[in-house]
């Protein structure tokens, strides 16, 4: 089945339905860096580079496409942001409608943050997006998939407009069901690959560690703000929070290098027990050495990019490629209940049984 990549950044999304066996012929990206690190591992697909807005006529002569999947820019729906429906970005996914309405495939996937898809603030937005997808001729369904849930090591919630042309073909929560797999601990997927500096480990990032003179406190010492900047610390024997595209400064994450190859106590941990005790916070420059900030191939395998892709760019861009993507796996997850769907595979009876019993269009 032929798919056109809308948004397309480095080909996170594109690794994952061409996994599930979509033939992605085209794909549209204006960023410099993530069109030379897509062209270089995605050398089959046409990449359109530019503006969606001016060069969309290209993708509109395209004819007898099966599916259009994309994540349009996301920072004015994003919690992390300032949450602006106005903001320029925000009109994108209007752009990705737009080229919808004009290729009129078999059916279409939608990526965003969860905000989008949950927000009462966005509410108009949501209703402008699923009438304008209705007028197009197609049955929206929406889900809010959390990537742990289908063996991505990141808890990283983002939501999924799925179209389709046919209602009795309409995407359901029990789709996913099958697909459901308990992700590897961060201790699982790093340690293979080799300690940072190593062969299979060799694109570190240098920003220094200082801890915060008035930290921040939850009650998860993972969560809070122990450090300076936005950095969060990782627990080796868990999952990565969200990685941000404002990794490779001090917002990139922090691991525990005696914890995770030793075994040693964590040091976050017990940093953390003491604060909660009343202890007084360390000086800025006392965190120890053993401490450092997850590597480019490290936050790759978290978003579950084969370890051979080829990155293109400076470190900088190349981890803000990296945070921008949609993890592979649960886009071939994603992929794979569409392809079901259009091949004709269908729910049992007993699973629509619980379908009609459970009818809420978000999987949380």
């Amino acid at each position: 089945m032929k798919a056109i990549s809308l948004f397309s950044g480095a080909g996170g999304m594109d690794v994952g339905f061409k996994d599930a066996g979509f033939n992605v012929v085209a794909a549209n990206e204006m960023d410099k860096h993530a069109c030379e690190t897509f062209k270089a591992n995605h050398p089959n697909c046409k990449l359109i580079e530019g503006d969606i807005d001016i060069c969309g006529e290209e993708l509109f002569s395209l004819k007898d496409i099966d599916l259009v999947f994309g994540g349009p820019p996301c920072q004015g729906f994003s919690v992390a942001g300032k949450m602006d429906p106005d903001d320029p970005r925000s009109k994108l996914i209007f752009s990705f409608c737009s080229v919808v309405e004009r290729v009129k495939p078999k059916a279409f996937v939608m990526e965003n943050v969860k905000a989008l898809g949950s927000l009462s603030k966005f509410e108009d937005v949501r209703t402008e997006l699923l009438s304008r997808f209705q007028k197009a001729g197609y049955v929206t369904t929406i889900h809010i998939l959390n990537s742990k849930d289908f063996g991505v090591p990141q808890a990283r919630e983002r939501v999924f407009f799925i179209g389709v042309r046919n209602e009795k073909k309409a995407v359901h929560k029990a789709n996913f069901r099958k697909y459901l797999k308990t992700a590897p601990t961060l201790r699982e997927v790093l340690i293979p690959l080799g300690k940072p500096g190593t062969e299979r480990n060799d694109r570190i990032c240098n920003a220094k560690i200082t801890l915060a003179a008035k930290p921040i406190l939850r009650k998860s010492p993972y969560a809070g703000m122990l450090f300076n900047g936005q950095g969060r610390p990782l627990n080796p024997d868990g999952w990565a929070s969200t990685l941000p595209a404002s990794m490779g400064g001090n917002r990139t994450p922090i691991i525990d290098d005696r914890h995770l190859y030793q075994g040693g106590n964590s040091w976050v941990e017990e940093y953390h027990r003491n604060l909660l005790k009343g202890c007084k916070p360390q000086g800025m420059h006392e965190a120890p050495s053993y401490l450092r900030r997850l590597t480019i191939n490290e936050a790759a395998l978290l978003q579950t990019f084969p370890e051979e892709y080829i990155w293109c760019g400076p470190n900088s861009k190349v981890y803000s490629q990296i945070g921008n993507a949609v993890p592979c796996e649960l886009a071939k997850v994603v992929a794979s209940c569409l392809m079901d769907i259009l091949s004709g595979v269908t729910l049992s009876e007993k699973e629509h049984v619980e379908e009609g019993e459970n009818m809420e269009l978000a999987f949380v």
